[in-house]
């Protein structure tokens, strides 16, 4: 996601059509499967015959404080984040660009449901924590380290960049698999639309849960 630009809340406005699959009976519904991605809204299928680790049940819910992708040499603390007064996603503020931003009234990371973390791609003049997450390959590992001390650790399924237009809520944020614990990392993609001062597009990591470390792990 972009700072200046011209760009208010529009280029996070998209995010808030997913916001409603954490309330009411969204995560008993299942929204799919874990099968690889194909088409133009594939970014990064999951290679065939590659088999990803089995999942490990959801663990006590505790708050994220820094989610880490080694693959991609991303590190950086999380905060908590509710909703603008556009009702959209408040991301972390523009000068704190290498921060991810946790949608505080959805599931925590590690615990049953589909938790998001939301990140800016680039400022005005620098990339921002996001900026190479469309790279991430199906298999990569995401650790999530949380307030109890626990460290839970996700594997990455697929990576969608999803146009805005037409643009399917409960396929980008719903959960894939009832009752498993799943890990959502979004930022902006596709082109910056000038006119409209926002991305044509979201890039979507879907990841699941496949370990625990710590006090989460024994609970």
């Amino acid at each position: 996601m972009s700072s200046g630009r011209a760009l208010t809340g529009t280029a996070w406005a998209v995010l808030v059509l997913g916001l409603w699959v954490w309330g009411r009976d969204a995560a008993e519904v299942p929204l799919g499967s874990s099968a690889p991605i194909t088409g133009d809204i594939a970014a990064v299928g999951r290679p065939l015959g590659e088999p990803l680790p089995p999942e490990h049940d959801p663990v006590g819910a505790a708050e994220p404080r820094r989610v880490e992708v080694p693959s991609l040499g991303i590190s950086a603390p999380v905060v908590a984040r509710g909703l603008d007064g556009d009702g959209a996603i408040d991301p972390p503020p523009y000068d704190m660009p290498h921060t991810v931003g946790w949608y505080g009234s959805g599931p925590r990371p590690g615990a049953s449901g589909a938790a998001l973390l939301v990140g800016h791609v680039d400022t005005d003049t620098r990339p921002a924590v996001f900026y190479g997450l469309s790279a991430v390959r199906p298999g990569a590992a995401v650790t999530v380290t949380r307030s109890d001390g626990s460290v839970v650790e996700f594997t990455v399924d697929d990576v969608q960049v999803l146009p805005r237009d037409g643009f399917d809520a409960r396929k980008a944020y719903g959960p894939r698999r009832p009752g498993r614990s799943e890990l959502r990392l979004i930022t902006c993609g596709g082109s910056f639309d000038r006119e409209a001062g926002a991305y044509t597009a979201n890039v979507v990591v879907s990841a699941y849960l496949t370990g625990a470390k710590g006090m989460a792990a024994g609970r």
